[in-house]
């Protein structure tokens, strides 16, 4: 069996860019291929202080789309390997929405707490049961 190729889009903010990162990390630890998909501003922030200290090698893959964030589609078959799955932030709709077109497995990742997932949530049912208003109030 190959090698699974995951691509892994982040949004694009710090707060979000880190933990994806941990998570490709992670994921190239398993033995899993990670394109890391960046703007062109927050690629060039990650790899001046990124080290390859874990040995990944070519495992991790790091590469950049233009700030317009332009389709990604072409970047589905680089160097060969088929993508088998996109990993996006959850603030990354579109790009769980391409792979849904496309027929690649998706997931969708917070890497804000759970609290505030849970939060998030539960807003309409607050709302439905009249503990707050359409305001917050």
């Amino acid at each position: 069996m190959a090698t699974p190729h995951v691509l892994v889009v982040p949004y694009p903010a710090q707060g979000h860019v880190i933990p994806t990162m941990e998570l490709a990390q992670r994921l190239v630890k398993q033995g899993v291929k990670v394109t890391f998909v960046n703007t062109e501003v927050n690629h060039k922030l990650v790899t001046s202080n990124w080290l390859d200290k874990d040995g990944f090698g070519d495992l991790m893959q790091m590469v950049s789309i233009p700030d317009g964030l332009q389709p990604w589609e072409d970047r589905t078959d680089l160097d060969g390997d088929k993508v088998t799955c996109v990993i996006a932030d959850a603030c990354m709709g579109w790009a769980i929405r391409v792979a849904k077109k496309m027929k690649i497995r998706r997931a969708a990742f917070w890497p804000a707490s759970v609290t505030t997932l849970a939060s998030m949530l539960s807003f309409q049912k607050l709302i439905d049961d009249g503990v707050i208003n359409n305001s917050g109030m």
